[in-house]
């Protein structure tokens, strides 16, 4: 037999005990480095099931429902305004007054007419007793009483007519200086002093700061779970805390496009919101079963949020996690988590996959 048959097999088997030998050494080597993971003391605590609150959000916006667009009830150039953007006013303030030149100029025609009428209705009332005196008398004949007394009747209603036309042009020259119908704050300015003034068009808006409300729209689903009554919360960017406010009134009618409802919120006291601003209203909507860590517990590590779960053996492992929203320090974990398991809430920084984590108490794990 060939010498080369009798050393193939000898390789052969040579290798394969190698390998055999190569795997072991591995399979220590990795058991060796896992061994070899860091020990870390950290608050480990058992994730359990709990009720977390169904809550719905939509934006809204804060509005006054009393609003008044403050235009003058004559033309004429605007003499002065006496008020700016941002100003408090009372009732009954001047807010700006017209030029009255030509309502002033209508007054004195008015005036004039009234005299005219006013002095023929003294001669035809004159002539009325006079001729009436003389138609008791019979010196006078019936026809001629008549003309006399219905050219009194004529008089009276033309100095009746005088009269009204004057108090009417009396009346507009009040309308020259316009104030404010209720008391607060001027919103918008939308004229100067010089621009011509007229009926409808605004110079002012004026907001009752007193009468601040919450305005939303929610879908169907959301609006039929409503009551007037119900708690909400009015979250405001940049702002400190949450407001709570009620609903005030539930309008029925659906808009045509967007098919949502409107929704009305009170204020309480001491708000602190301005008009036009906006905001997120809250309405919790009831509760279903959930869990919940702690806000420490929730890291960023190459891009994925994840948490350090604890096995059976105190090794700690990076799990990917979905969160949810955050309330109270807590964060809802949607996905990644289940109840029983052991999470790390502290001393995460440094903390790598297959370190031994013991537990130094302040959790429930």
């Amino acid at each position: 037999m060939n010498s080369k048959t009798h050393i193939l097999p000898a390789v052969l088997a040579a290798s394969i005990v190698f390998g055999v030998l190569t795997g072991c050494s591995d399979k220590a080597k990795d058991k060796q480095m896992a061994a070899s993971g860091a020990t870390v003391q950290a608050t480990v605590i058992t994730v359990e099931s709990t009720a977390l609150p169904i809550v719905a959000t939509s934006p809204g916006s804060v509005v006054a429902e009393q609003q008044a667009q403050i235009a003058s009830r004559l033309m004429g150039f605007i003499r002065e305004l006496y008020v700016q953007e941002g100003q408090t006013v009372a009732a009954g303030q001047r807010l700006f007054t017209v030029d009255p030149t030509d309502i002033q100029g209508q007054v004195n025609m008015a005036r004039a007419g009234l005299a005219q009428a006013e002095a023929g209705l003294a001669d035809a009332k004159n002539d009325y007793e006079r001729f009436g005196t003389l138609y008791k008398e019979e010196a006078i004949p019936k026809l001629q009483w008549d003309k006399i007394r219905l050219q009194y009747q004529v008089s009276q209603q033309q100095a009746a007519a005088a009269h009204a036309a004057f108090d009417t042009a009396s009346a507009q020259m009040k309308y020259a200086t316009v104030v404010a119908p209720f008391a607060g704050v001027v919103t918008q300015k939308m004229a100067h002093a010089g621009d011509l003034a007229s009926p409808g068009r605004p110079v002012l808006v004026l907001e009752n700061l007193a009468t601040l409300r919450v305005q939303t729209r929610v879908a169907r689903d959301v609006f039929s779970r409503l009551k007037v009554g119900s708690d909400v919360v009015i979250q405001v960017d940049g702002q400190g805390g949450d407001v709570a406010g009620k609903v005030s009134n539930l309008v029925p009618a659906a808009d045509p496009v967007t098919h949502s409802y409107l929704v009305k919120i009170d204020l309480p006291q001491g708000h602190g919101l301005r008009s036009g601003g906006f905001i997120q209203v809250a309405f919790p909507l009831g509760a279903r079963e959930g869990i919940r860590v702690p806000g420490s517990a929730i890291l960023e590590r190459a891009g994925i949020t994840g948490v350090f779960v604890v096995d059976a053996q105190g090794v700690a492992q990076y799990r990917m996690v979905r969160t949810g929203a955050a309330a109270g320090g807590n964060v809802e974990i949607q996905a990644g988590l289940n109840p029983g398991e052991r999470v790390v809430t502290s001393s995460t920084i440094g903390l790598q996959s297959g370190d031994k984590v013991v537990s130094r108490g302040n959790g429930n794990g």
